[in-house]
């Protein structure tokens, strides 16, 4: 998996990517580039392309994290908060 990063493209400071993370699993990582940095481990099989749409859209958003999980509820994938 290619890591894929998306910038709210209105000039806004929000921050959305895929990576992979130390257990091999796919995780979603939001930064709002003031003071929040959230991280989800993605539950069960979902493509990269599925989750690349996905954020894309959502990081289009006004309000980027509403958006972030109605895009992932409608397209099925389940997520899990990771707490650091």
């Amino acid at each position: 998996m290619a890591q894929s990063f998306f910038h709210s493209p209105s000039g806004g400071v929000d921050f959305l990517g895929l990576r992979r993370g130390r257990s091999g699993a796919t995780e979603i990582v939001y930064d709002d580039g003031v003071a929040r940095r959230m991280v989800w481990r993605v539950q069960g099989p979902a493509s990269e392309d599925i989750l690349g749409d996905a954020l894309q859209v959502a990081v289009g958003a006004a309000r980027v994290l509403p958006a972030l999980y109605a895009e992932l509820k409608r397209r099925g994938v389940a997520i899990e908060a990771i707490v650091h």
